[in-house]
């Protein structure tokens, strides 16, 4: 692996203490998009080189020793951040998901995140682009496809839709139209996420630059 392909985390190994869990870390993957805390599992030292050195997150279990998280499924977890806590046996990585993060298909391990609009939003049009992904069904009945996904197939659709909801967003502003204002912006943001997802940059990176702005 080149230097210029591997990624850059802020966490020093050398913080880390393997020796308190018998050479295991507990390793907490969240989303980096809303927080939400997707699973957890432990990783040994070979686990997290792996993951600093690939970006995708590794770990590790008796059963089955080192293993990438989605490497069967495709619901690989890829990392943004990794933070030791102040003992150095727990790291928190912020990630984002390819996919549901827990086997049984939800979204979280612990359940599907309630109350998040934006990320109920970011999910169907993953799911959408999915969808557009993947070969027609020759035997299916092809009906008029989604919004969305007809957004996410034509460049030059969504980027006019967006160039339109952005107007009449700056419209209703200028009217002092509230009711109007807040129904424009969800349709600039909606319009937003969908150009982003279609050029590949995830939400969460998006966060992050605010993120890191706000530092």
């Amino acid at each position: 692996m080149t230097t210029e392909s591997t990624p850059h985390f802020a966490l020093d190994p050398a913080q880390l203490d393997f020796d308190k869990g018998n050479g295991l870390l507990v390793m907490v993957a969240q989303d980096a998009a809303d927080g939400a805390v997707l699973m957890v599992a432990f990783a040994d030292r070979e686990a997290v080189t792996r993951t600093l050195e690939t970006g995708e997150l590794h770990f590790f279990s008796r059963r089955r020793g080192l293993w990438k998280k989605g490497e069967t499924s495709g619901n690989t977890l890829r990392v943004v951040d990794l933070r030791a806590d102040c003992d150095g046996d727990a790291i928190v990585a912020r990630v984002v998901p390819a996919g549901p993060a827990c086997h049984t298909g939800a979204t979280t391990c612990f359940g599907e995140p309630q109350g998040d609009a934006l990320r109920a939003l970011e999910r169907v049009i993953q799911q959408r682009a999915a969808e557009a992904a993947r070969p027609p069904d020759p035997d299916a009945t092809q009906g008029r496809p989604s919004y969305t996904r007809r957004l996410l197939a034509d460049r030059n659709l969504r980027l006019k839709k967006l160039g339109e909801e952005s107007t009449e967003l700056v419209v209703a502003l200028a009217d002092g139209d509230k009711a109007r204002a807040a129904e424009e912006a969800a349709d600039v943001v909606y319009h937003v996420m969908v150009a982003l997802r279609a050029s590949g940059v995830e939400w969460a990176d998006v966060l992050e630059v605010l993120r890191k702005r706000a530092r």
